[in-house]
């Protein structure tokens, strides 16, 4: 009973991942400081995990705009007012978002509607100068139709749905989307990629086949097609397609960012470096995806200094990446020897049916050159299957700043130390030494659920080496080895080596 009570205790201590109304909150209050960076990311937050709030959505919607992401705030105000149309706030914003991407009877019209709704509004002087500027200008502005306005909420409403991981919601928009207008490639293209993050990659193949029977060609769906079988291993396609994409030589911008992302996403790193840098030459200011992408291909292409001056660059527009460099923990030759480097160890890992083995990839993972590229796939992390410390072990491969206020936490927090001391002193991890780091995580687990406290992080860590050595040769290994290697007396190790003694699996 006492143990089932203990479990779960550490369930309610995974607090990494709060509400939406704790991030709105804290946007909130990062917004009184004018730390707008700041306010930005928890606002993304806050929408991210309350879906249906119209004022949160209201609120990200208007920061948006002020960064303007005029298609992004179009349609998260857009939303709002759908959820909430008596608030008069709501219809002013869509007055004035509809008037910034050129849907000029609908800005009239809302506009017109938080007037008759507040006349004497917060808003209403700029209210009145919508209708006045549309009246002026009516026959100037190239305005948007209905059809025009339809799809694009469509699509950015997909958009934001797949960004948080929603892709059976997205799927529906997507699905109604292309009933209505079945040319509009785009769509499909997205609908693609939704069906092959859910897992159901022939149908992912099947539509970007159709697309490119009827729109010969189209990039988007050869980059998707690639995409997928990189992440299939199918080399022979991947090399097929591969060079089709290399003889392409696209104009616009959005088919050389497209072209561009995905040559980098496959390690293609020169071929992305020269797309991606030709439009940065040419002016072109891009998001923080862009600057990711050619952060990563120019440092890989063996531009260093400037992968990282693009790395501050997307610092700046979103300043919860720092910390996450894609090279943080790459040595200057990637060694396929050893486990945090080899991308397919890490996800068999973290994909395995043993805690345990799930902890150690979690830990492999923090350690990865890859670990953006795996931590961005939606198949690869699923947090519905993990345990509440298994959950603790990936919010530690994600640079989360723990609460040693908290004990478990405190408690989880040692235990790691344990296993960077073994790291610090055994260096990158080969084949060999897996199941040292494994042990200690099978015993850290059972450890943790007891509510041991890992008081000593250099006994500890002589400890699990003495037992594991010892289960492998027990004539060789003495005690005052590994004490003298650790800096500790032998009956230290000898009493934690007892303490540990008691969680291994025995039962």
């Amino acid at each position: 009973m006492e143990k089932k009570l203990l479990k779960g205790k550490v369930n309610n201590v995974v607090t990494f991942i709060p509400d939406g109304d704790y991030y709105f909150n804290k946007a909130l209050k990062a917004m009184e400081k004018d730390q707008m960076d700041k306010a930005y990311k928890y606002m993304k937050r806050a929408a991210e995990l309350s879906p249906d709030d119209a004022h949160i959505l209201m609120q990200f919607g208007i920061l948006e705009m002020d960064a303007q992401n005029f298609e992004k705030a179009y349609e998260l105000i857009h939303t709002a007012y759908s959820l909430d149309p008596s608030e008069a706030e709501h219809a002013f914003f869509l007055a004035e978002i509809s008037g910034c991407i050129g849907l000029v009877k609908d800005a009239n019209k809302y506009a017109k509607l938080y007037l008759d709704m507040e006349p004497d509004g917060m808003y209403a002087q700029e209210a009145e100068e919508i209708i006045e500027f549309v009246q002026y200008e009516e026959d100037e502005i190239d305005q948007l139709d209905e059809e025009d306005s339809e799809k694009l909420i469509a699509q950015e409403k997909a958009r934001r749905l797949m960004e948080n991981s929603q892709f059976p919601q997205a799927i529906e928009v997507l699905e109604k989307l292309i009933e209505s207008y079945p040319e509009l490639w785009a769509a499909y293209n997205n609908l693609a990629l939704a069906y092959f993050y859910i897992g159901e990659t022939e149908q992912s193949k099947a539509l970007l086949h159709h697309v490119l029977r009827e729109n010969h060609g189209n990039l988007h769906a050869l980059c998707n097609l690639t995409v997928v079988a990189y992440y299939e291993k199918n080399d022979k396609e991947l090399e097929s397609l591969l060079e089709l994409l290399k003889k392409i030589n696209p104009y616009d911008w959005e088919n050389r960012y497209k072209l561009g992302a995905t040559l980098a996403l496959v390690g293609q790193y020169e071929l992305a470096y020269k797309w991606l840098q030709s439009m940065k030459k040419r002016g072109f200011f891009g998001d923080s995806g862009f600057y990711f992408w050619l952060a990563q291909s120019a440092y890989f292409s063996g531009r260093k200094e400037e992968g990282k001056a693009c790395w501050k660059k997307l610092i700046e527009i979103d300043p919860s990446k720092e910390g996450l460099e894609p090279w943080l923990h790459v040595k200057e030759e990637i060694d396929g020897n050893f486990l945090e480097h080899n991308r397919d160890v890490i996800i068999e890992k973290i994909s395995s049916d043993y805690g345990a083995h799930r902890m150690f990839g979690f830990f492999l993972l923090s350690k990865s050159p890859y670990k953006q590229e795996i931590i961005a796939h939606p198949k690869l992390i699923d947090l519905g299957n993990y345990t509440a410390i298994e959950k603790l072990c990936l919010a530690y491969a994600l640079g989360h700043q723990f609460d040693e206020n908290n004990p478990i936490e405190k408690y989880f927090v040692r235990s790691m130390q344990v296993v960077e001391e073994l790291y610090n002193r055994y260096g990158p991890i080969t084949i060999e030494v897996q199941y040292l780091y494994q042990m200690w995580f099978v015993l850290c687990e059972r450890a943790i659920n007891e509510d041991y406290q890992f008081k000593n992080v250099k006994a500890l860590a002589a400890s699990i080496e003495y037992m594991f050595h010892s289960t492998i040769n027990s004539k060789k290994v003495t005690k005052k080895h590994y004490a003298e290697k650790y800096g500790i007396s032998v009956s230290t190790l000898s009493k934690y080596v007892e303490e540990l003694i008691q969680f291994l699996p025995f039962d």
